[in-house]
């Protein structure tokens, strides 16, 4: 497979030198093409951050999107599982907002206590 890309290694898409984007090469690139698709609102960041997002509601814990993604420190990664997390816990508890939706029973008390 590295064979048959044009830089023979993990680089996929390469300046019009032949040579790997560096990280702002990359992002520049992809905002011009972006721009000139008329999709504006795009970036090589924001795509980066619904992927990160994407695959932490699907499961991803911090190692994987460190590896997915190329980040070094947990701390890159731990903004999107606390953010799922929280987004998971307030799906999970907006029942509890209805009067009907899987709480105690009227006049029961909370916790199984009386």
């Amino acid at each position: 497979m590295f064979d048959a890309t044009p830089t023979g290694n993990l680089a996929f898409l390469v300046t019009a030198f032949g040579k790997p984007y560096t990280s702002n090469g990359f992002g520049n690139w992809f905002r011009k093409q972006c721009d000139e698709a008329g999709l504006k609102h795009c970036s090589a960041h924001g795509l980066r951050k619904a992927g990160a997002g994407l695959a932490t509601e699907n499961g991803a814990t911090e190692r994987q999107l460190m590896a997915i993604f190329g980040w070094t420190t947990m701390k890159e990664a731990s903004g999107y599982t606390r953010a799922a997390r929280q987004k998971v816990l307030a799906a999970s508890g907006m029942k509890l907002l209805s009067r009907d939706g899987g709480g105690p029973e009227r006049g029961e008390a909370r916790g199984g206590e009386p």
